[in-house]
């Protein structure tokens, strides 16, 4: 098949099927539009759990066609079914334009990702220092408000107070990432392993961030203030 054989052997077994599948479908609605299919995430680390994750994904297209994202759209059920998330739909020039304004984002799928077919949009992708210091700090601070607009909005309710732990784990990841990228560390790591290299820098412990990413800690008015203590030293460690 050439270039048109998919690219699925880092995948886990139980979901080459489904994103055989899904490659498949875009690749039949989108046909020369659809330059390339990029997971990113779990899936692509090899820490995929289908009982938790969902499969990220990137559809980078030629050209961005309302009509075909409503066409893929229609398959959104069954695609939730087989754990597949809808696809970020990008194009390569989207791509180059957002090096500056969005390089967190595309530091994490670079670090870890799987083109599974179509060209690499992603591994040699460059960015500048300042734009990622940036991003870390305004990030860290709106992550801050978050908490405080979360407090407000739960009423006192702990298990709104909950939901907003748990929500805030993914941005908290992808900023801790950008952090460490600036301090020379630019391989994919766990999120474990990313809070593990932070809270060396910090030169403190952060168990409000620990637990915030694991669903089977116990969440409540405790948690969240230690949660927020330790975005408070993030968003200093950001802005230093």
């Amino acid at each position: 098949m050439g270039d048109q054989q998919l690219r699925i052997d880092r995948l886990a077994e139980p979901m080459r099927a489904p994103v055989t599948q899904y490659a498949a479908l875009l690749r039949d609605l989108g046909g020369s539009n659809a330059e390339s299919l990029t997971l990113f995430g779990a899936i692509a680390a090899g820490t995929f759990d289908a009982t938790r994750h969902t499969v990220s994904n990137v559809l980078v297209l030629e050209r961005v066609d309302l009509n075909l994202l409503k066409r893929i759209a229609e398959h959104g059920a069954k695609l939730g079914k087989a754990r597949i998330s809808a696809p970020l739909i990008m194009t390569d020039a989207y791509i180059k334009s957002s090096l500056d304004t969005f390089p967190l984002e595309l530091i994490e799928i670079q670090q870890m990702h799987a083109t599974v077919f179509g060209p690499d949009p992603f591994t040699d992708l460059s960015f500048a220092d300042e734009h990622v210091r940036l991003q870390c700090e305004r990030e860290s601070k709106s992550l801050l408000i978050g908490l405080r607009q979360g407090l407000l909005a739960a009423a006192g309710r702990d298990k709104v107070l909950e939901a907003v732990e748990l929500d805030i784990g993914t941005a908290l990841v992808r900023t801790m990432r950008g952090m460490l990228w600036l301090k020379g560390q630019k391989d994919a790591k766990k999120a474990t392993e990313v809070v593990t290299e932070i809270e060396k820098a910090a030169d403190r412990q952060l168990p409000g961030i620990r637990a915030s990413l694991d669903t089977s800690a116990e969440h409540g008015w405790q948690q969240f203030e230690r949660l927020y203590q330790d975005v408070e030293a993030l968003a200093e460690l950001a802005n230093a």
